[in-house]
């Protein structure tokens, strides 16, 4: 009775980790679906991001508080390393931010999910981790996704300043989870790892926008609604549950449901924002979808927290 009790409990909580595996990526996904409204109401990217990290900051930093066995204390190397997590967190998130002006936001969502590749890559030439034949198999896949995505139907190409951006975008957060991976941080409680690297990053925004950088747009009731959900759904929820599906259901299961992060950035692009779908675009998202899948699903490698 006691060995069936205890299949049955791990059973509901694999069932419950996939469940929230998947809020964790369609939450995320919904980035655009905010932020796009909050860019027509005048708000710059710096703008927009500071109003949905600051909230969150708040939130991780109420956790800690009332958790006993969680701390804010830091050492000065910690503290170093925190700072320049922070950074690229940022420097992700405002290119990716500013390639939504340039392209439609489906697309730049599906093209920055080639940073798992750009992990292994990178694990691959500074730490000397070995490509798996998987690996090299995903790249081909991707760069062929990528193409695909590239030039339209109509013979038209992607904006190259966004292309640019977004790959800004994935090699920073690329860069970010190797050192959160190879550096004393990987022995950091993620909570903790969060609440510095969210709030690091608003700083980033923050000196931008004293610096003329970005704009505060129109507070409107439209605008307060966007402002409220972006920092409840793709930031607060999203991360949450990412950390609860991690512990539940494992980091490569969880890293294959964020999948579903570019789908639902392209399902709310083309039924809100009216962005252009085709049978090409679908194939590019296709195929950049399964190259990610594949790579992830490759034995022996390494994940970060």
């Amino acid at each position: 009775m006691k060995i069936a009790s205890v299949i049955r409990t791990r059973g509901r909580n694999r069932a419950a980790g996939l469940v929230i595996g998947i809020i964790a990526s369609v939450t995320y996904g919904m980035n655009p679906l905010f932020a796009l409204p909050l860019f027509g109401e005048g708000f710059s990217p710096d703008a927009v991001l500071l109003l949905r990290y600051l909230p969150a900051v708040v939130m991780a930093g109420c956790f800690i508080a009332g958790d006993r066995k969680r701390s804010f204390r830091i050492s000065p190397a910690e503290a170093g390393l925190l700072a320049a997590g922070g950074m690229l967190f940022g420097v992700s998130s405002l290119s990716l931010f500013l390639s939504y002006r340039l392209m439609e936001a489906g697309i730049a969502s599906t093209l920055l999910f080639i940073y798992p590749l750009m992990t292994a890559v990178l694990m691959a030439v500074i730490f000397h981790e070995k490509l798996r034949k998987g690996v090299w198999g995903a790249m081909f896949l991707a760069m062929a996704g990528i193409a695909l995505l590239y030039r339209k139907s109509d013979g038209s190409v992607l904006n190259g300043i966004g292309v640019l951006l977004v790959a800004c975008s994935a090699m920073s957060y690329a860069v970010y989870l190797v050192m959160v991976n190879r550096t004393r941080l990987c022995r950091m409680d993620s909570l903790v790892i969060s609440f510095y690297v969210l709030l690091c990053g608003s700083m980033l925004f923050l000196v931008r926008l004293l610096a003329d950088c970005g704009c505060m747009g129109n507070f409107s009731l439209k605008a307060c609604v966007n402002i409220f959900f972006l920092a409840l759904l793709p930031t607060a929820v999203s991360m949450f549950c990412t950390n609860y599906a991690i512990q539940r259901i494992g980091a490569t299961l969880t890293a294959i449901l964020g999948a579903l992060e570019p789908m639902t950035a392209v399902f709310f692009g083309v039924l809100v924002f009216h962005e252009d779908f085709t049978f090409r675009i679908a194939t590019g998202i296709l195929l950049i979808l399964l190259a990610v899948i594949l790579a992830v699903l490759q034995p022996g490698r390494r994940t970060s927290r």
